[in-house]
């Protein structure tokens, strides 16, 4: 702004009446003859401060700073004030390695663009759609957290891990779920996502993607929807058929050790007999041979004796008996025997 020293002065004189003191106009003569520095003395401060305040930088708790000279790596700066050559011979690439990132298959949270995770234009229901090992197709949604634990090989092995990751984690979740049945991948879900996550990290280590797979989480599972009626009847038809099969075992672990009872009871009867016959058999041979003993010692004896003894055991079993005299011809007297009234058998 152009000054009007002339005028200025002319109004303090008739302000002040006797003008200004020596000094104010010693300091306004310097003032005057004062020249701001050209452009590219302006240029050159400029340009020494951008580049002196590009050499300290901060990293923050939670991060580290990758540091690049003409784009080769050099080293890995840890949380603090650090020092490094200007921009444009060194840059710094600020990495949370603390941070726990996340992706998510087969549903969309609030706030979240689908172009986001799908930059290709897929769906996320499309992600989700799986062929299950009994040939079934479920709606499997689920979440992958991980961090970052190399950001060299985050930052230089891989282009674009994220998008290696939703790849790698959809190849993994499939592969899980194929080999199992639809019910398994409905109530196993835990299971599935520790087998998904260690084939997951698997692989990404062998890519040197540099991330950590912190956990995968396993949403609702289920069916699509136009086939959610047929599927529930067909899980009440398993669960009816269980229950036959339960009732039908429980029938079977009663008739069969009743059956094994009696078959063993059975055995028993007829070993317990068998050893009976036998040593009756035994008693009789052995009776038998005695008396043959005595028989071949006194044979007339032995044998009226047998006789006997033979007659006495059959006579109280013959009921009523009859003596007739050898001489009688005629047996027609003997028909009506014991038949008369009043005599006694």
């Amino acid at each position: 702004m152009n000054w009007d020293w002339d005028k200025l002065k002319q109004r303090q004189q008739s302000v002040g009446g006797s003008g200004m003191q020596p000094g104010v106009d010693e300091l306004v003569k310097k003032f005057k003859g004062f020249k701001l520095p050209g452009g590219p003395i302006i240029i050159l401060i400029l340009i020494a401060l951008f580049f002196g305040s590009s050499m300290f930088y901060t990293i923050g708790v939670d991060e580290v700073g990758v540091i690049q000279r003409f784009g080769k790596y050099i080293r890995t700066s840890q949380p603090g004030l650090n020092f490094k050559l200007p921009a444009g011979i060194e840059k710094i690439t600020k990495v949370k390695i603390k941070r726990v990132y996340k992706e998510e298959f087969g549903f969309r949270s609030a706030g979240r663009d689908i172009r986001e995770r799908f930059p290709t234009g897929g769906s996320d229901i499309n992600v989700s759609l799986m062929l299950t090992g009994d040939l079934n197709v479920g709606l499997v949604p689920w979440i992958v957290q991980y961090r970052i634990k190399d950001p060299y090989n985050y930052l230089f092995k891989v282009r674009g891990v994220p998008k290696l990751l939703r790849d790698m984690s959809e190849a993994a979740m499939r592969l899980v779920v194929g080999d199992r049945s639809i019910n398994e991948v409905i109530t196993k879900r835990e299971e599935i996502a520790i087998e998904a996550r260690h084939i997951l990290q698997k692989e990404m280590d062998n890519a040197e993607a540099g991330i950590n797979i912190v956990t995968i989480e396993m949403k609702k599972t289920n069916v699509p929807g136009p086939v959610q009626s047929s599927f529930n009847e067909v899980n009440q038809a398993v669960q009816e058929k269980e229950q036959m099969i339960y009732k039908a075992k429980e029938d079977y672990n009663k008739a069969i050790p009743a059956a094994r009872g009696e078959a063993e009871r059975t055995i028993k009867a007829a070993e317990g007999y068998a050893l009976d016959r036998i040593n009756r058999a035994k008693g009789d041979s052995s009776r038998f041979t005695a008396v043959y003993k005595e028989y071949i010692k006194a044979k007339d004896v032995t044998k009226r004796r047998l006789y006997l003894e033979t007659i006495q055991e059959l006579l109280p079993k013959l009921g009523q008996k009859y003596i007739i005299d050898s001489e009688q011809k005629n047996l027609l007297p003997l028909l009506n025997l014991g038949k008369q009234i009043g005599v006694q058998k």
